[in-house]
């Protein structure tokens, strides 16, 4: 069993809004708008905003793609992590940085819901944290299946939404939240 962190410290962690990322993306611009006011309410009410950028063949880093989204621009002293795989917690200095900051609940918003974000908001959970992901703060594309079939992405949103809300790990909370009214400090919490 993960070690489970005791407290309230809230986080906000804005993981690959990057322009090659929420390019093809379901309702990008709502979306996009959804992490800036989630950044927007964490900074005002003194939360620390980290920031998780994705590098790989397809983004390379420094490329336009790889780019943050006009929209949101991380501010001086913001925790900057590089990654290379879905989850933001693997080879990268995440844990570390949460450490330094006393962490034990993490509020998670970007893209793509059926991989980075998944894969963080798991991650998560596994390391002990308590979380609650921006459930209209998230996107991905839809996905092309093998003989035609389809799945589109706002039932991939949709469907990460109820999982977050039905997950149980022993000792942590989880749920989900609206950007305008998500307490940074409660799983779910509105």
């Amino acid at each position: 069993m993960a070690t489970v962190r005791d407290g309230s410290q809230g986080v906000l962690l804005v993981v690959d809004v990057q322009v090659g990322v929420v390019a093809q993306a379901w309702d990008a611009q709502r979306v996009v708008g959804n992490v800036a006011r989630s950044v927007e309410r964490a900074r005002a009410q003194g939360i620390p905003v980290l920031w998780v950028q994705h590098g790989d063949d397809d983004l390379p880093e420094g490329s336009p793609q790889w780019a943050w989204v006009p929209q949101l621009v991380p501010a001086a002293g913001e925790p900057q992590i590089r990654k290379k795989y879905n989850s933001a917690f693997e080879q990268t200095p995440l844990d570390d940085e949460l450490a330094r900051l006393g962490a034990t609940h993490i509020t998670l918003a970007g893209a793509a819901s059926n991989w980075c974000i998944r894969a963080t908001a798991y991650g998560a959970l596994e390391r002990g944290y308590d979380l609650t992901l921006v459930r209209d703060a998230h996107t991905t594309g839809t996905m092309e299946l093998e003989g035609g079939k389809t799945i589109p992405a706002s039932a991939i949103v949709d469907e990460l939404n109820v999982a977050m809300t039905w997950l149980s790990y022993p000792g942590r909370r989880n749920g989900t939240a609206p950007a305008e009214t998500v307490d940074f400090t409660r799983p779910g919490g509105e």
